[in-house]
């Protein structure tokens, strides 16, 4: 058999075995896709009301709307309060709607001209009766007091004064997003010295205004709890601690709770729980269990702390003292930072004449766990020598909930290190794989064909074309093969219940904690495909506008010949450009040795999103890939203009075709460039748009266009290259068996010989015209 014959052989069983390799690798692809959706557990929807968002099954309502569905009001309606003020004048207080457990301030305010200029005159708060919202009767403010002002009067106040001071101090902070470190400051220096009054106690009402107050700075803005703040919150807590051996006071953000305790008293165990009674309004129950044997296991439980006493006194008069924070706003740490907006609640036991022999926590925080996955805790307590957390004592204990055991009494807590729960993308559904599978086999068949039939044709032109296919396909095997992360299996079997974050995901190290989110578990092998992919798309559009100005200087200007060393300067250009973008990407993004501030970890690919899911021109996606790639885009627009007015749909008096033929050739030549310079990735720009609808229907249009650019380039510069069809036709030939086969495959033969003679004659008179017809581009290439 003659050598050509062979090479011709070896030629389709190379192009047969490389497209069913690819062809077998998409089909698994799809096997694994396809059985990891069918075997995901499935969350059933939660119906909810009035803004209600389903989380986990769950309803999460707004501020205004309780229970399980959201359907319970918690707020009360707009009111009008009428009133006699100092002077004996009747006034009419108007205040918004309000919602339960929270004050609310007047529309009428001081006048500019007082100490309190511009504040309101009065607050008012929403309670609730039973399952009816309430409102209580306002408390009206001296406008000519202020924070700074009640702070230096307070420490000689007769006990008469006290309560008002109180009040004006609730009234002046019951707007917590608007104040100050300055005004948190002073509202707890005044809380301090009244809490540490004589008796205090026995001035319920005033006691119950100086917590409220609390409650009330435990709403300001995170930022406003500086460090210079950190000695005045250790009066304060230090203060509540002590004072919650002698008070029971519940409001929103804190509560203080005492107990008496008896001369044999063993343990005692505090309590808080959510009431999830179906049909009812969820709040927090406060309950406190002497003689308790354990801890308790009922999931609706918050948190818990069990004191085991030692008595060292005969006193008949022995109590223990429980104050729960519901946030952390008070303790505020300098190794600890948190990023996340979740709040930590603290928990402090406390016995006056005994000691505890050794004290047991629990919490059973509530988080978005479709948002957070648990890594780790640490069990600590506030350390006020050094006014931060600590573990000294404290150690992990296993079970149903995050469980301490520590040797002391204090303020406890539990550090909590996150990982984002990535909803991990499927990038490569169906249309993907099949429209990336025959794009692979395509490009395999042009750059084979480029190849062995480089002497028909310029070297510069073939080399071109084999650059921009090569690069397309190298970027379309990582893209099938890698783009999917590979912790996203680890993901699958690590979201099995909420049980089960609490036995498996920390370790039983008890380590203060750095930080409240840690990043994914490195995956190198995704870092790398997102390298690779970066480099090879963009050496792809690279190469499509090195394609492009080569079109133009063959086509626009014909008679000047291409400059010297030109497939050397063209080949530094194509792949020297993006390995230096991609190169210094990596070197301005992953200098700090975070992956993600380089890739996604959804997919193998250039971050683009912020924390809140949010596109961020911070991201390396829009500097280092879409403004390059536009800037190219426009590049070839520009080109693709000129060719298509001045070559391809110039009029040609010379043209000898038919009407008819000669449009379709247009049309074809037009979708060639189209198709060669990438112009079909523009598409891509408009998923960018902002409407569910008008982006999802882009999504499918780029989608289809672009994963199937690789079959395109190959039935328009391959299959319809006259080339081509005569060398498929000669191994066809050569593969049929006697007579019948070869005298039909003659007679198709002798029919497409003659055509193409006459058609390079046409396309020949049509080149030296510096006009274009569709079969002449698909020949220079």
């Amino acid at each position: 058999m003659p050598s050509r014959q062979w090479d011709r052989i070896l030629i389709a069983v190379a192009c047969c075995v490389v497209t069913l390799t690819l062809w077998s690798l998409c089909a698994w692809q799809l096997i694994i896709k396809f059985h990891t959706e069918i075997t995901e557990n499935v969350v059933p929807p939660c119906f909810c009301h009035n803004g209600g968002i389903c989380q986990d099954g769950a309803c999460v309502c707004p501020d205004e709307w309780i229970g399980l569905l959201c359907d319970i009001v918690n707020f009360c309606e707009a009111s009008t309060y009428t009133y006699n003020n100092s002077e004996g004048d009747i006034k009419n207080l108007t205040f918004e709607r309000i919602i339960v457990g929270k004050y609310g301030s007047s529309n009428e305010k001081c006048e500019p001209h007082t100490a309190n200029g511009n504040s309101s005159i009065a607050i008012r708060l929403c309670s609730r009766n039973g399952i009816i919202p309430t409102l209580e009767e306002p408390s009206v403010q001296n406008c000519n007091e202020n924070l700074d002002s009640l702070a230096s009067q307070v420490e000689t106040a007769e006990s008469s004064a006290v309560l008002e001071i109180a009040k004006t101090t609730q009234i002046l902070t019951a707007m917590p997003d608007q104040l100050t470190t300055q005004n948190i400051s002073a509202a707890m220096d005044i809380s301090v010295q009244i809490l540490k009054k004589p008796n205090i106690s026995d001035d319920p009402q005033a006691s119950n205004t100086v917590v409220a107050t609390v409650s009330q700075l435990l709403d300001a803005k995170e930022t406003e709890f500086r460090s210079d703040l950190v000695n005045v919150t250790s009066r304060l807590t230090k203060t509540i601690e002590e004072f919650s051996l002698m008070s029971n006071i519940t409001q929103t953000n804190i509560a203080v709770q005492s107990v008496p305790l008896m001369l044999n008293s063993s343990a005692i165990l505090f309590l808080a729980q959510r009431d999830e009674t179906p049909g009812n309004y969820q709040t927090t129950k406060l309950e406190i269990q002497k003689d308790a044997t354990g801890l308790n296991d009922e999931l609706s439980t918050e948190v818990q702390i069990l004191l085991n006493i030692t008595s060292n006194s005969s006193s008949i008069n022995r109590r223990a003292g429980f104050v729960l924070y519901q946030n952390d706003k008070l303790f505020q740490s300098k190794t600890y930072l948190s990023h996340s907006n979740f709040s930590k609640q603290i928990v402090s036991g406390n016995i006056d004449g005994g000691t505890a022999s050794g004290v047991e926590i629990a919490f059973n925080p509530k988080y978005n766990t479709s948002k957070f996955l648990l890594h780790d805790y640490a069990c600590v307590f506030w350390d006020y020598a050094v006014n931060d957390w600590n573990t000294a004592g404290c150690t992990k204990e296993r079970g149903q909930f995050l469980r301490c055991k520590c040797n002391h009494t204090t303020h406890f807590a539990v550090l909590m290190a996150f990982r984002i729960n990535y909803k991990y993308a499927k990038p490569l559904e169906c249309i993907s794989y099949v429209g990336v599978g025959l794009s692979i086999a395509g490009l395999v068949i042009t750059i084979l064909f480029q190849i062995f039939t480089r002497k028909t044709r310029k070297s510069s032109v073939t080399w071109m074309l084999v650059s921009l296919c090569s690069s397309m396909l190298t970027f379309n095997i990582i893209f099938i093969s890698g783009i999917e992360n590979q912790n996203a299996r680890n993901h699958s079997s690590n979201t099995s219940g909420y049980e089960q974050q609490y036995s498996t995901y920390y370790t039983t190290n008890n380590t203060l904690l750095k930080s409240d989110m840690v990043d994914p578990p490195e995956d190198s092998w995704c870092m790398a495909v997102a390298v690779l992919l970066h480099y090879f798309l963009l050496a792809t559009f690279m190469w499509t506008a090195l394609n492009c100005a080569q079109l133009y200087l063959l086509l626009i200007r014909a008679m000047k010949p291409l400059p010297g060393n030109f497939i050397v300067t063209m080949s530094a250009i194509g792949w020297g450009i993006p390995a230096v973008v991609v190169a210094v990407t990596l070197g301005a993004t992953y200098r700090e040795g975070k992956a993600l501030n380089y890739r996604q970890e959804e997919f193998c690919w250039l971050a683009a999103l912020d924390e809140d899911q949010n596109f961020s021109i911070e991201k390396p996606m829009l500097w280092s890939f879409l403004l390059p790639v536009a800037l190219i885009l426009l590049f070839n627009i520009i080109i693709f203009i000129k060719i298509i007015v001045s070559v391809i749909w110039k009029e040609n008096k010379d043209l000898t075709r038919n009407k008819k033929d000669s449009f379709m050739g247009k049309i074809t030549s037009t979708i060639s460039v189209v198709v060669v310079l990438g112009i079909t990735w523009t598409t891509g720009y408009f998923m960018l748009i902002n409407q569910e609808e008008t982006s999802l229907v882009f999504s499918y249009v780029f989608c289809i266009l672009n994963a199937t650019q690789g079959i395109q380039i190959c039935i328009l510069y391959t299959f319809r290259s006259p080339i081509f069809r005569k060398k498929v036709s000669k191994m066809i030939s050569a593969w049929k068996v006697p007579e019948i086969s070869v005298y039909l495959h003659s007679q198709i033969y002798r029919v497409s010989k003659l055509w193409p003679v006459k058609h390079f004659q046409e396309t020949f008179r049509s080149f030296e015209t510096e006009n274009i017809s569709c079969s002449t581009f698909s020949d220079s290439y």
